[in-house]
């Protein structure tokens, strides 16, 4: 169990979805579920004006194979001039695409599909990079779920033991079934990855509450270091600025 994290703070990541050059929401991960925010660049400068530290951008025509939003995504990274810091997802599946992202100037990048695909890929591209790349693990009960979440991936706790025995410096944990319906997170599903590893932990889906926020923050001790957000913030359930204080800013 982890006891890395000597703050409190609990780092908050406010996400934009990209779909078709506009960003966008899904619920539970399905494609046709979209709901549009409009432009991804003010959406940046928005998270940035209320004091996001940190951005978690997706590609999601990528993830899902229909495509890319690499010039929009380059545009929001310019934007934000390195004051914020962006971690990408979406469609990083062999060295190509992963060059692409580093170039882009992310100071992040999530694997997904490839790290459950292609293990020994992962596990290179782990060794090589360290700290720039986490490993996304969205998990519908203890099956992860691959393909921009529409096929099975494998056993959550093989897949996590395997990753582990590759040093993987980070997770990103998401409740498939949770993501964009405001029903809370699964604390649950959080508390047994972080049994599993000493590795710090990132939280994603089903943030409605700012007592979502405070029960995520009581996990830090235990290894959670942040929490992505989406839909409370796009439907104004409270602000970023909110957010923040609450998570210890």
């Amino acid at each position: 169990m982890s006891e890395f994290n000597e703050s409190s703070n609990l780092t908050l990541f406010p996400a934009i979805d990209i779909a078709d050059g506009k960003a966008v929401r899904l619920v539970q991960g399905e494609a046709d579920s979209a709901t549009n925010y409009g432009d991804p660049v003010g959406a940046a400068a928005d998270w940035e004006a209320q004091g996001a530290e940190w951005i978690h951008l997706v590609d999601l025509d990528a993830a899902f194979g229909r495509g890319e939003n690499r010039a929009i995504i380059r545009k929001v990274i310019r934007s934000l001039r390195d004051r914020v810091q962006v971690e990408l997802s979406g469609g990083i599946r062999d060295d190509e695409s992963l060059e692409r992202a580093v170039d882009m100037g992310v100071k992040r990048i999530n694997l997904g599909t490839a790290a459950l695909e292609n293990p020994e890929w992962a596990a290179k591209v782990i060794a090589q990079y360290g700290e720039l790349i986490a490993v996304g693990l969205d998990v519908r009960g203890t099956t992860l779920a691959a393909r921009g979440w529409t096929r099975e991936g494998g056993d959550l706790w093989e897949v996590l033991a395997r990753l582990e025995e590759a040093n993987c410096v980070r997770y990103v944990v998401t409740d498939v079934t949770k993501d964009g319906t405001l029903k809370g997170p699964n604390i649950e599903l959080l508390k047994q990855v972080m049994e599993r590893t000493d590795r710090p932990v990132v939280a994603s889906g089903g943030i409605a509450t700012l007592d979502d926020i405070a029960a995520l923050r009581e996990l830090v001790p235990l290894g959670l270091e942040g929490a992505i957000m989406g839909k409370a913030l796009y439907s104004g359930a409270f602000t970023l600025r909110q957010a923040l204080d609450v998570a210890g800013r």
